[in-house]
């Protein structure tokens, strides 16, 4: 018993620690650290005065992660995976985005639990369905996600916190649109307010014969290109391709004042971000007077299809776009084909037709 605190005193615990209690009438009650300290002195007041001893709210942060729930899963991830390492930082950057969003929204609206905070194993095929249903106006969106869900739940068999993925043969593959590439009007409009030697010809340039994607042209560097071509290592698939250059880019280039180590250079002196240069390209393009959906991805998309229009082979436009995936290059070769194949039966039947024969 202490003075300065009547009916508190301490003792030492069986693993000889100090430890403080408040003794009155017949009851006991355990104070937390020691004299003189703040939750000492409030725990002592309440209890003198006879009220309950609130305990500290233990506040969770943001980041924490239950036991082999899907955060876990996700800080696993990105930290010991070298799926996740192999990355460009703009794809990681991109599918956090998404996961972030996702661990963060409640499982239930107006409760606290999140999807973070679900255990891997009670994570159902059923729940994934829901999700992706209630999804079902960003398709995009929900492909997006379940492709995100699908390596959480792979992270969890790896380390064997469930036995089979509730993903399997989930499918959800929204209708295919593609990035609209740009007719020869629109292309003609963005040329004749953008003259060579202006910073958005050189971009435009730069994706349309090139067929670079954003993130490759803004890190072009002058000691990438040659007389012959350009060589490039594709930050969203690692590959090395060499281009050969087009009469028309050679002609933007030798346009264009060499002021720094990149190409592609901001009015300030300083090499373009990802995210600015797909910014400003919009501007660009409503400027011309061209509608929303003129990306630079589109022209990517233009130069496919110019190829397969001109005779280029399936190959030929999978070693300039660095495609590995056949089935994307022959959507140009297919569209191609089918114009030309269209057009010459067309004019057969017009010829045939002028020859004074019936018609069948």
């Amino acid at each position: 018993m202490i003075n300065d605190h009547p009916h508190a005193g301490s003792y030492l615990d069986r693993h000889g620690k100090r430890r403080w209690r408040f003794r009155r009438a017949g009851k006991t009650i355990q104070l937390p650290s020691a004299p003189g300290q703040p939750d000492f002195e409030a725990a002592y007041a309440a209890a003198l005065a006879g009220r309950p001893i609130e305990k500290d709210k233990v506040r969770r942060l943001p980041t924490s992660a239950n036991p082999q729930s899907l955060r876990a899963a996700w800080r696993i991830l990105i930290t010991e995976t070298l799926e996740w390492k192999q990355l460009d930082p703009e794809t990681q950057y991109s599918q956090t985005l998404i996961a972030e969003r996702f661990l963060q929204s409640p499982v239930i609206e107006g409760e606290p639990m999140t999807f973070g905070d679900v255990a891997v194993a009670d994570f159902q095929r059923k729940h994934i369905q829901a999700i992706l249903a209630r999804r079902s106006n960003t398709p995009h969106a929900a492909s997006h996600l379940l492709r995100m869900i699908r390596k959480l739940t792979g992270v969890a068999l790896d380390q064997e916190w469930i036995e089979n993925d509730p993903t399997y043969r989930v499918k959800f593959r929204p209708k295919y649109r593609g990035w609209k590439a740009w007719p020869d009007e629109a292309r003609a409009k963005f040329e004749a307010l953008w003259p060579i030697g202006s910073t958005p010809r050189l971009a435009y340039a730069l994706a349309l014969y090139f067929g670079h994607r954003r993130s490759d042209i803004a890190k072009v560097k002058w000691s990438d290109l040659e007389a012959a071509g350009g060589n490039v290592v594709q930050q969203k698939t690692g590959k090395a391709l060499w281009i050969p250059m087009h009469p028309e880019l050679a002609t933007v280039l030798e346009a264009t004042q060499r002021a720094g180590e990149y190409v592609l250079m901001t009015q300030y002196g300083r090499p373009f971000s990802v995210k600015a240069l797909g910014m400003r390209m919009q501007k660009w393009t409503i400027k011309a007077g061209l509608p929303l959906g003129h990306t630079l991805h589109g022209l990517r998309k233009t130069l496919g299809k110019m190829l397969a229009e001109h005779g280029a082979t399936t190959r030929q436009i999978m070693s300039i776009l660095g495609h590995d995936d056949i089935t994307h290059a022959e959507l140009y070769t297919r569209e191609a084909e089918q114009r030309v194949l269209a057009t010459d039966g067309m004019r057969r039947l017009t010829n045939h037709k002028k020859r004074g024969e019936p018609g069948g």
